[in-house]
């Protein structure tokens, strides 16, 4: 079911909306980045993101192919969402961390399907052999 939900970074001075359907999936990869800071996301066009405030609080980390736009919160450090545009998923994207949701109830999360990315080995369409530690 489609929702808007609202969060942002611990400090506050990011702020978000994204209207996300969390039964339609949600993903947790194992590549490099994703490995560190334990990814839990949830991918959305971008006209279902509304960022509120913050956009001048934002630093962007980039790597590899730099197709990626990791964000996080100048102030204190929090990713609560990245942007890219990657032809294989269809384009523009919007990735919202899940744990940066304020109103996400634990079981609104719990029931929403992980699918898992083997992002490690440039392997996307399949799950790696094991996920336990994602």
């Amino acid at each position: 079911m489609l929702k808007t939900y609202r969060g942002g970074c611990h400090c506050g001075a990011v702020r978000f909306e994204a209207d996300l359907d969390l039964s339609q999936g949600t993903g947790k990869c194992n590549c490099s980045i994703c490995t560190k800071i334990r990814n839990w996301g949830i991918t959305i066009k971008p006209d279902a993101f509304r960022l509120i405030s913050g956009a001048d609080d934002l630093s962007d980390y980039q790597f590899g192919s730099k197709s990626a736009h990791h964000l996080f919160c100048r102030h204190c450090g929090v990713r609560s969402f990245g942007r890219g545009n990657i032809a294989e998923i269809g384009g523009e994207y919007v990735s919202v961390q899940l744990a940066a949701l304020d109103d996400a109830t634990p079981a609104e999360l719990t029931e929403a399907p992980v699918k898992y990315f083997n992002g490690r080995d440039n392997d996307w369409w399949h799950a790696p052999a094991e996920t336990r530690h994602l």
